[in-house]
């Protein structure tokens, strides 16, 4: 049988080189995968997984696909999908103690719940509607609400302030969207070996979800050929980033606590993917190690560091990378087995402090006013320590100053007023013309479309805090509008702050072009950062006067109806055992004599036979009867006069 299997291999690759060469293109499917470690200045350690599946350019129509999703690959050439990121993040990123000025926050720290953009290539009338079909498409395929983006006052059409300048962009959040395995797990999915090997066998749930912060990423680009009639091939990265709490049992609390892949994940590396084309575990250590990298000169003295007087590793790296902060230690999972599986771990030695180098401007955001009739957004901005030591600086008119751009979404319930927008420049009120160089806004429509407002602030260099502020109304909802926990409160989706002239890179010495990873790190993203949540309480009607309206008019018309039954039906059999009654005098005889006969003999008085009805004895009986049904009667016309609408 083994012998059969490798007859068959040659005649396999000679298929699979056939249909590349029929398909006009001699590029094969490319898939790679890749985790970094991090530990961070606060005890914890940072996992980043990261997976990248290329399609090579093709003129066929509906291929088949041997590495590439075939999901994606319809979804882009359906929807005509130019680029489009989807992210799923539960817990907020901590810019002061996770970093904000590295490529990997800059791409990974999303906003809490879902997050959806997309650049479409179709006409400008047909992009709202490609835009429906994408929700639709995307919420069935990863089990979640996102089909709730469809509707005109849960999205927008950012122009320049979200970073990607395109008319056909659309942007859309929903910060309530709970996240959980049935999201993660159509993630994995979409990976040629899911979850069953390679490093994506790591991604425990339950180690997954008990982090900090977790948020899921799915990236897709188009890549123009350049040659007539070859369409275009598409880039696929999916990213999990997770922050974990090492279990220790350390009692030096100045110490870094010491982890393992099996502690942080209860599970080992036991081999890679084996339809991957690259496949390492990469650790970035900062701060102290930085400090001392620029003595290291030598690839043979790089390799000693991971066994020295401040941490021991507990493998071997079989390279090292250097950056001007920090040096990456990279490990190839080739040889890992299921008897020598893969377990990194990193023991501290002495005690190490460092920090992140942060965005030139943290930001936060904040509600102002009380009652549920008014009120204000501020947004602060605060100067970091790394853009105090920050080279980079841009002149306008001989001054240094600092570009920042503010892209916010307002529901429709918000009512923003514009005009009041007021820049504060350290505690000073400043007049737009001096510090707004740009400014975009595009006012909501009640239950037709959201609110926009995208600013320019161009503020200088020795600015230690700006703080924005703008005044709103709150709307009214119908009845039927508001979700079941009304009382919670209405979110304001997350504020984008981005910095134009602000670019993070990590530079290593070394070149490693065949890693995606290295590759993207090594690439200018724009340094970005997202504000907080605003939960905004609007004023709610009482859920619970529909159930006392039911209650009561249920209860009035049992009593109208079963007491006018009771009364008619109680009346009936009075009449008829009357009439029993004088039948059985006319008839009854010879019954009347036995029980007068039987009542003497056992010395009973004999009683008399009654002449009368019972409604002769009881002669208020009619009256009271008549009275009820009247009282009766007047409650329903009553209840019927004040219930009808006037």
């Amino acid at each position: 049988m083994a012998s059969l299997v490798r007859s068959w291999i040659p005649l396999l690759v000679l298929q699979s080189f056939l249909f590349a060469i029929a398909f006009g293109s001699t590029q094969v499917e490319e898939f790679s995968e890749a985790l970094l470690l991090k530990p961070l200045p606060d005890r914890k350690v940072l996992a980043h997984f990261h997976f990248e599946n290329r399609a090579p350019p093709s003129n066929s129509h509906g291929r088949h696909h041997h590495l590439f999703p075939k999901a994606i690959s319809q979804l882009v050439q359906k929807f005509r999908v130019k680029e489009m990121e989807l992210s799923f993040t539960q817990g907020r990123w901590n810019h002061e103690h996770w970093g904000g000025f590295d490529p990997l926050s800059s791409m990974n720290a999303k906003p809490v719940g879902v997050e959806l953009w997309a650049v479409f290539d179709v006409p400008q009338s047909q992009v709202d509607t490609s835009w429906k079909n994408l929700t639709h498409a995307l919420s069935g395929l990863f089990c979640a609400s996102i089909n709730f983006l469809e509707s005109s006052t849960s999205y927008a059409a950012p122009t320049w302030g979200f970073g990607t300048n395109s008319d056909k962009l659309r942007y859309g959040s929903l910060p309530r969207e709970a996240v959980c395995t049935e999201n993660l797990t159509p993630w994995l999915k979409l990976l040629p070996c899911r979850d069953k090997d390679g490093i994506s066998a790591l991604m425990n749930r339950p180690s997954v979800y008990r982090g900090f912060y977790h948020s899921q990423r799915l990236h897709l680009s188009t890549v123009e050929s350049g040659q007539e009639g070859l369409g275009s091939g598409i880039v696929l990265e999916q990213s999990l980033t997770v922050v974990l709490q090492p279990d220790t049992t350390s009692i030096e609390t100045n110490i870094q606590p010491s982890w393992s892949l099996s502690s942080l994940f209860g599970r080992k590396v036991v081999g890679r993917c084996v339809l991957a084309n690259s496949s390492h575990v990469y650790l970035q250590l900062e701060g102290r190690l930085g400090q001392e990298s620029k003595n290291v000169d030598t690839e043979i003295e790089a390799h000693k560091l991971w066994k020295n007087a401040d941490f021991e590793l507990s493998f071997k790296p079989d390279r090292v990378l250097r950056e001007s902060s920090s040096f990456l230690f990279i490990f190839d999972i080739d040889n890992a087995s299921d008897s020598e599986p893969f377990d990194l771990g990193l023991t501290w030695k002495v005690p190490s402090k460092w920090s992140c180098q942060q965005a030139p401007l943290h930001a936060s955001r904040f509600l102002m006013g009380s009652g549920n009739e008014r009120g204000a957004i501020a947004i602060l901005l605060k100067a970091t320590e790394s853009q105090e030591s920050s080279p980079v600086r841009e002149l306008t008119d001989g001054r240094c100053t600092i570009k920042a751009n503010v892209f916010q979404i307002f529901p429709w319930y918000i009512k923003v007023y514009y005009h009041t927008l007021q820049i504060f420049v350290d505690q000073q009120l400043k007049t737009d013309s001096e510090v707004l160089k740009k400014i975009n806004v595009s006012p909501s429509t009640d239950k037709v479309s959201s609110g926009m407002l995208e600013i320019m602030l161009e503020l200088p260099c020795e600015v230690k805090s700006a703080a924005i502020s703008i005044e709103y109304d709150k709307g009214f909802l119908h009845i039927d509008e508001y979700p079941p926990d009304a009382n919670q409160g209405f979110d304001i989706p997350s504020a984008l702050i981005s910095f134009p002239n602000h670019h993070a890179s990590l530079d290593f010495q070394e070149e490693l072009s065949k890693s995606p990873l290295i590759s993207s790190f090594k690439e200018k993203s724009l340094v970005r950062s997202y504000t907080e949540v605003l939960l905004v309480p609007l004023t709610t009607p009482d859920f619970s006067m529909p159930y006392n309206v039911i209650t009561i008019t249920c209860t009035i018309f049992a009593l109208y109806f079963g007491s006018l039954l009771n009364v008619l039906r109680r009346r009936i059999g009075e009449e008829e055992r009357f009439l029993k009654s004088q039948a059985g005098k006319k008839t009854g005889g010879l019954k009347q004599l036995l029980s007068r006969f039987t009542a003497k003999i056992r010395g009973r008085p004999i009683e008399a036979p009654s002449s009368e009805s019972p409604a002769a004895k009881s002669p208020f009986l009619s009256s009271k009867l008549i009275f009820k049904i009247i009282l009766v009667a007047g409650a329903a016309a009553a209840w019927q006069y004040f219930s009808t609408d006037k």
